[in-house]
C-alpha cells in the first residue's frame, strides 16, 4: 500500500512539472512578451557631401629642371690666369668680370702695331705731298707724267698698307678683350676649375667654370599621346598651365607650356613637353627631378572623396544616405586625383555619401552619421 502511494505521488509531481514547462511564459511574469519584436539595427557611419565645383583636367608626370641658357667658359688664348673675381657658386649678373688673364704679350704687340700704323701714316702724308707737287709740275711742263703716276701708285700702296695695319691693330685689340672673361648672362656660376697662376690653352677640354641661367628655367616631362590633342587646343587658347613641385616640399612654381616635341616616341607612346617657369626665388634648381602637373583645362564636375567609391562586379557605386537609410547608388568615375573622384554619372551634387563603415552596410540599412575623425 505504501509503495503504491509513492508511485502515485511521483506521477503527480511529473504531471505538475510538465504543466509548469508548458505554461512557463505565464508564470515567468510576461518578460518574454515584454521584449517584443527587435528593432532594425542602426550602423554608425561617416558621411561627406558630394560637391559640384570647378575641377582641373590635369596630367601628373615626373620632370627635370633644365636651364634655358648654359655656357662653359673657356680660354681663347695661351696665357695664365692673373685673377679670379667671383666666389664659387655665386650669383652673377650679365657683364660681371669673372677672370683676368695675363695680357702683357698682347699689350706689347698692340704697341708695335700702333707704331707701324703711325709710320705708314707718315709715309702716306709724304707720298701725298709728292703727288700734289708732281701734279703741279706736270701742269707747268717741269716734270713727266711718269713721276705723277709713280707718286699716285706709292700713295695708293700706303693707303692699303694703313688699312692692313689698322686691321692688325683691331685684331690685337680683340685678342686683348679675351683676357677679360665676363658673364654673358645672369645666373649661377659653378666652382672655378682653375685658380690664379694656372696656364690656359684654347685646346683645354675642361672649362674654367659653367654658368647656368636660373630664372626663368625649363621643366621637361613626358605626357601620354592621348592628351596631346587637348593640350594643343588649350595652348591655342593660352589656357594650359604647368605646376612643378619638389617632392617633400610645399613650395612650387607655376608656368606655362613653352614647347611640345614634334614627334611621339613610338616605343613608349609619350610626347615630350617643356614648360617655362619664372623661378624668381630659385626654387627649382637645374638637374632636379620634380613632380609636375599639367593642367589642360577646368571643368564643372561632381566630386566625392575617393574612399566613398566602392567596387563590385556590376561596377562602381556609393552609399547615399536618404531619410536615415543607406541606398546603393551606381556611379561612373571619370578620373581620380588627390583623394577625390570625379563622378560623371550617378550623382547630381549635394548628396550625402558614406565615407567610412561601408562594410557593415547593405541597401536600405539604417545609418546614423557620426563626427569625422580628426585629420580625416
Amino acid at each position: 500500500m505504501k509503495k503504491r502511494t509513492w508511485i502515485l505521488l511521483a506521477g503527480a509531481l511529473g504531471i505538475v512539472a510538465v504543466a509548469a514547462f508548458v505554461t512557463r511564459s505565464s508564470w515567468m511574469g510576461g518578460n518574454a512578451s515584454a521584449q517584443g519584436p527587435q528593432r532594425p539595427r542602426t550602423i554608425s557611419v561617416e558621411v561627406a557631401k558630394a560637391e559640384r565645383k570647378p575641377v582641373p583636367v590635369d596630367v601628373d608626370a615626373i620632370g627635370m629642371v633644365t636651364p634655358i641658357s648654359s655656357v662653359a667658359l673657356k680660354a681663347r688664348l695661351e696665357t695664365t690666369i692673373v685673377a679670379v673675381h667671383f666666389e664659387d657658386g655665386a650669383k652673377v649678373n650679365e657683364g660681371d668680370l669673372l677672370f683676368t688673364l695675363d695680357s702683357r704679350q698682347i699689350d706689347a704687340q698692340i704697341e708695335q702695331a700702333e707704331g707701324t700704323l703711325a709710320r705708314d701714316r707718315a709715309q702716306l702724308e709724304g707720298a701725298q705731298r709728292d703727288l700734289r707737287r708732281y701734279t703741279d709740275l706736270v701742269g707747268k711742263g717741269a716734270t713727266t707724267q711718269v713721276n705723277v703716276d709713280n707718286a699716285k701708285t706709292q700713295s695708293d700702296i700706303l693707303i692699303a698698307t694703313i688699312k692692313a695695319d689698322q686691321a692688325a691693330l683691331d685684331n690685337l685689340k680683340v685678342q686683348k678683350s679675351y683676357t677679360l672673361i665676363r658673364a654673358p648672362f645672369a645666373g649661377r656660376i659653378s666652382a672655378a676649375n682653375v685658380k690664379v697662376g694656372n696656364f690656359l690653352r684654347p685646346a683645354d677640354t675642361q672649362p674654367l667654370a659653367v654658368i647656368n641661367q636660373m630664372a626663368p628655367v625649363y621643366v621637361t616631362f613626358a605626357i601620354p599621346q592621348r592628351v596631346l590633342v587637348d593640350l594643343r587646343e588649350a595652348m591655342a587658347k593660352d589656357g594650359s598651365k604647368v605646376i612643378a613641385n619638389i617632392p617633400g616640399h610645399r613650395r612650387s612654381e607655376e608656368g606655362k607650356v613653352a614647347m611640345v616635341e614634334n614627334t611621339v616616341d613610338a616605343t613608349t607612346g609619350m610626347v615630350t613637353v617643356r614648360g617655362i617657369m619664372d623661378n624668381g626665388n630659385e626654387t627649382l634648381w637645374p638637374g632636379t627631378l620634380v613632380s609636375t602637373k599639367l593642367i589642360i583645362r577646368t571643368e564643372n564636375s561632381v566630386v566625392v572623396p575617393t574612399i566613398a567609391v566602392q567596387r563590385s562586379q556590376n561596377g562602381n557605386y556609393v552609399f547615399v544616405v536618404r531619410d536615415g537609410a543607406a541606398k546603393v547608388q551606381p556611379v561612373k568615375v571619370d578620373r581620380t586625383s588627390q583623394g577625390v573622384s570625379v563622378i560623371s554619372e550617378g550623382l547630381s551634387g549635394d548628396e550625402s555619401v558614406v565615407t567610412d563603415g561601408q562594410l557593415l552596410l547593405s541597401d536600405g540599412t539604417r545609418v546614423e552619421p557620426r563626427p569625422r575623425k580628426a585629420g580625416a
